[in-house]
């Protein structure tokens, strides 16, 4: 190859490769087309199976969905051969892809677009398919092979929705010499890693979806199904909550305006399904310990999925506008909607029937561990509506009304943080009742400790500051609370003996315990983190002059310099700009405007001082007529408290995940040999 020729410039090796790359990328739609053929198999053979008895056609389910993967993955790995060697005979690598682009978001352009992205749901679904194929060998032999049916079924409509709308394997019959590029806001660390855990998160939820239809087939809900749909569930949670804190942190650093959470439609589009993963958990624990809320928790299995399948429309049907949004036409929306339709809708109207076969067994007083998780359901699903109505009813008001109607932040905070308060204050005390039958004064009584240490936070807050808004302190206080709480909650469960007797234990106590605290204690420090970046940020505008020096708080900011770079396929004005506090150096930053010549797109890089009390956070703006530079400056008081309570509550839920009694299926029966289990 011609040194400084790109492999999209040099006709000599498009001669030696173009064979070998096009019989790939053809491998790689065929194994597509192969997978949904496998998939139509796996949601009818074993389907009909189970209902016949059938021990060889349900047996197929396994290494159909085996066989499914590996086609897929097969297909995915072509694919992102394709982006890899800058194959500029396929649209997709053509409008998504650059060879001067950095092998990272080469990478990451594979889903950095609306077809590789669905390549990538679909893989992720096929995964889950074969998890429960490989690790589900303890099911009952029927609910696995309707499990598996049901899973498949997902996957025939989102594989047609793939190769009939949206192929990414669509050849150009003139390859360009060289391509489009990526959206320079997505060439970033941050979004090469987001997609994949969101993703992991929303297909997640398919397999809660997945047992809850198959029980519904079945007509049976008992405790076993509590417990085998519950790590599913706390999977895509952990997916999800990872997921979402990705996003937070790169709109964070990377979009320049000093915020975590916008309430963009596609940012709740995520949230929604994290809301209502998080109250299934809690749910499926009562059918699993109590064999009641039954029907609830199905509901709740299929509404997760369902606005995980929303979440998936809002992204890509162009309906509207979003930095994170694929730019599509409405035409594919449509076909999300159809698939949402048939899928959520199927699944109600089969809940309806089936309605009868969830009779509760176990009765609970209002006072009891039943009745706070009850609680939490509650106000964690009407939190998704109210969300769910902030994040449409602009659409409302332009289908309908025909009026452009704007819903922001005023909004969601008022009506969304209400729900928030009310859950962290019930959390403590709730997760200390009995069940069945609890004493709450006995509870509260427990949680006197971590009652007073809240308190005197709250009045410590409100001693240190000054002229400022109550929500600080209050969300200080509210965040101890949930803290403190949970772990009293934690020295609870180690008996009433002598302190080294109840620290030996505290080591002995199952995962899921510590793991149930650890996503608590994360909860808390997340609120409090909230509540401190909104109460006590520090924000700074102006026009500054090179050279000129201007105070942030405490600190004092020198504009040094500003000059252009070039990068390795951008270029950059950045800034050079010290931060001194009370005469001594604290940092010196350099925040950038970048334009992307291929794409014609500017974006902003914030320059910020990560510290464990405050980030230091400078954001360059445009030159200005008269001389001087924008400049936007803020001091995010505990910011990364918040990544690390989002941390927290993740790696609480793996915790929990790797406790045996999450692996093994509680009362999981095998029927004797030759005979299909009920």
């Amino acid at each position: 190859m011609v040194a400084g020729l790109s492999p999209g410039a040099c006709p000599d090796y498009h001669h030696r490769n173009v064979k070998g790359l096009v019989m790939i990328v053809e491998l790689g739609h065929f194994a597509l087309i192969l997978a949904l053929m496998v998939a139509l198999v796996q949601a009818t053979l074993p389907l009909w199976g189970a209902q016949r008895g059938n021990a060889a056609l349900m047996a197929l389910a396994g290494p159909a969905a085996g066989l499914q993967l590996t086609l897929i993955a097969g297909s995915f790995a072509a694919l992102t051969w394709a982006f890899v060697t800058s194959d500029f005979s396929l649209a997709v690598v053509v409008s998504n892809s650059h060879t001067l682009k950095p092998m990272l978001y080469k990478v990451s352009g594979v889903w950095g677009n609306h077809e590789g992205s669905l390549l990538l749901w679909v893989l992720i679904l096929a995964v889950y398919g074969a998890a429960v194929a490989v690790f589900g060998g303890n099911l009952p032999v029927r609910l696995r092979a309707r499990v598996l049916a049901v899973q498949a079924m997902i996957g025939v409509a989102f594989m047609a929705f793939l190769l009939l709308t949206s192929n990414p394997f669509w050849r150009l019959a003139m390859p360009p010499l060289d391509g489009e590029d990526l959206n320079p806001l997505l060439q970033d660390p941050g979004l090469a890693f987001h997609p994949p855990f969101l993703y992991l998160g929303y297909v997640g939820l398919s397999m809660a979806f997945s047992f809850a239809v198959a029980a519904l087939i079945e007509g049976r809900v008992d405790a076993a199904w509590g417990r085998w749909v519950r790590p599913w569930t706390l999977a895509a949670w952990v997916f999800l909550t990872i997921g979402i804190a990705l996003g937070s942190w790169w709109a964070y650093y990377e979009l320049g305006w000093g915020g975590f959470w916008f309430w963009d439609p596609v940012e709740n589009a995520s949230f929604m399904p994290w809301l209502l993963a998080g109250a299934l958990v809690h749910s499926a624990v009562v059918v699993e310990k109590r064999e009641t809320l039954k029907a609830w928790t199905v509901l709740l299995a299929i509404m997760a999925f369902g606005f995980s399948l929303i979440g998936t429309f809002i992204v890509r049907s162009g309906v509207i506008t979003s930095v994170h949004a694929f730019a599509n036409d409405p035409e594919r929306g449509i076909f999300i909607l159809m698939i949402l339709g048939v899928f959520t809708g199927g699944a109600l109207v089969l809940f309806a029937l089936r309605a009868g076969a969830m009779e509760a067994r176990g009765i609970f007083g209002m006072v009891s561990r039943e009745s706070a998780i009850v609680a939490n359901n509650i106000l964690l699903s009407v939190a998704a509506f109210v969300v769910f109505i902030g994040t449409i009813w602009p659409l409302v008001g332009t289908m309908l009304l025909g009026r452009d109607l704007s819903v922001g932040e005023p909004f969601f905070n008022a009506a969304f943080t209400p729900f928030m308060v009310l859950l962290a204050l019930i959390l403590p005390a709730g997760a200390m009742l009995a069940w069945k039958r609890g004493d709450l004064a006995r509870s509260l009584r427990g949680l006197i400790p971590a009652l007073v240490l809240s308190l005197a936070l709250v009045a410590l807050a409100f001693a240190l500051q000054t002229g400022r808004t109550a929500l600080g302190p209050l969300g200080l206080g509210l965040g101890a609370w949930v803290v403190f709480g949970t772990i009293t909650d934690l020295w609870g469960r180690t008996g009433r003996e002598d302190f080294a007797s109840r620290l030996a234990r505290l080591t002995r106590l199952p995962r899921a315990d510590w793991g149930k605290t650890t996503a608590h204690a994360g909860l808390g420090v997340t609120i409090f983190a909230v509540a401190a970046m909104n109460a006590w940020k520090v924000e700074d505008i102006r026009i500054v002059q090179i050279g000129e020096t201007f105070p942030l708080g405490s600190y004092d900011v020198r504009l040094d310099d500003v000059r252009e770079v070039e990068g390795p396929n951008y270029l950059s004005t950045m800034a050079t700009m010290t931060v001194t506090r009370a005469g001594a150096l604290v940092v010196v930053l350099n925040p950038e405007k970048r334009i992307y010549p291929v794409a014609a797109m500017p974006t902003t890089e914030a320059a910020i001082d990560y510290g464990f009390w405050r980030d230091l956070y400078l954001v360059l703006g445009d030159k200005q007529s008269g001389g001087g530079w924008a400049v936007r400056s803020y001091i995010e008081p505990f910011a990364n408290w918040l990544w690390g309570g989002a941390l927290l509550m993740a790696f609480g839920g793996f915790l929990s995940l790797s406790d045996r009694r999450y692996r093994v299926a509680a009362g999981a029966r095998k029927a004797p040999a030759g005979v299909p289990a009920e």
